[in-house]
């Protein structure tokens, strides 16, 4: 099948593009390199440097001649977002809309969209969380991940295309950037290696579901194939996990003895965050493959081999 996937120069997007070229597609990555990287489109994917907001896109997307489009690219700061919120939409937003009508031109057929889990529903009163949960975004990422999804929707609908969302719980793994508002797998790991202290916010109780990106990779290469699957899906562990265990577990990996620091709590931040797996699994067949143990000593490999250590 021939597929583009935006923002396939980016931590998830690079998996996800490495997946669907195992799996036998052919692959395009669009990507406007702001946050993403080159050296990480995998070389025998077509790397096509293109804005969602630029007057080129809808050429860009037809030269591609997709037959679906997986759509990673965003503005993924929800710092950022706070603090520029018409810049949030008008990537998150905006951009997604002109690459629906970029795909209604292009006559695609089926979109796969990567959306947000613990910033769509907020704090939620059911743990773990289901996609039928009322949605209560506390950001503007939040927010403008969630209008996509109605844009795709309407889209769907009105085109005949099919459509699929899936919602990510915490994403970690190799080639995750350290710097700015990456995971805090990221965060600890690259510290932990290089001998600088780590700082947990607040009393490090607050949890989250840790889903590794190889596991998100075979969700959405499930997705690409299983043309029947559509509306929102969650794709997370539904195991909580808390920061100081991931501090803990870390530590250990990279044989460090020392406490982490505390500072104060983020303003707003969810105390816990999980999120209901079981409707990917009827209709995916997708469970979660790599135990967090497991995942963190790759992901901790990964980083040891950055920094030389």
């Amino acid at each position: 099948m021939r597929l583009l996937v935006t923002g396939g120069a980016g931590f998830i997007g690079s998996h996800v593009v490495e997946r669907l070229l195992a799996d036998g597609h052919a692959v395009d990555v669009l990507d406007n390199l702001s946050t993403g990287g080159a050296a990480r489109v995998d070389p025998r994917a077509r790397l096509v440097v293109c804005d969602l907001r630029s007057p080129r896109l809808a050429a860009a997307v037809a030269a591609a001649r997709p037959e679906a489009v997986v759509h990673l690219a965003a503005q993924a700061s929800v710092a950022r977002s706070m603090a520029d919120p018409v810049f949030d939409a008008s990537v998150n937003v905006l951009g997604t809309v002109a690459l629906l009508e970029a795909c209604r031109g292009a006559g695609v057929a089926r979109v796969v969209y990567i959306s947000t889990g613990g910033a769509a529903y907020g704090d939620t009163d059911v743990l773990p969380t289901p996609e039928d949960h009322p949605a209560r975004p506390a950001s503007p990422y939040g927010v403008s991940k969630l209008a996509a999804e109605r844009y795709l929707e309407c889209w769907a609908g009105l085109t005949g295309a099919r459509a699929l969302t899936l919602r990510l719980a915490n994403v970690y793994g190799p080639r995750q950037d350290p710097r700015g508002e990456a995971g805090v797998v990221a965060i600890f790991a690259s510290r932990l290696l290089a001998g600088t202290p780590c700082v947990v916010n607040g009393d490090g109780e607050q949890t989250r579901d840790y889903v590794y990106a190889g596991d998100v990779a075979d969700a959405v290469a499930r997705g690409i194939v299983q043309a029947g699957a559509s509306g929102i899906l969650n794709v997370g562990t539904g195991v909580e996990t808390s920061v100081n265990e991931i501090y803990r577990r870390l530590a250990g990996l990279c044989g460090v003895a020392r406490a982490a620091r505390h500072g104060p709590a983020r303003p707003g931040e969810q105390k816990r965050s999980v999120l209901d797996p079981s409707r990917a699994k009827a209709r995916l067949g997708w469970t979660p493959a790599t135990a967090l143990e497991d995942g963190l000593r790759t992901t901790v490999a990964w980083f040891r081999g950055e920094v030389g250590a």
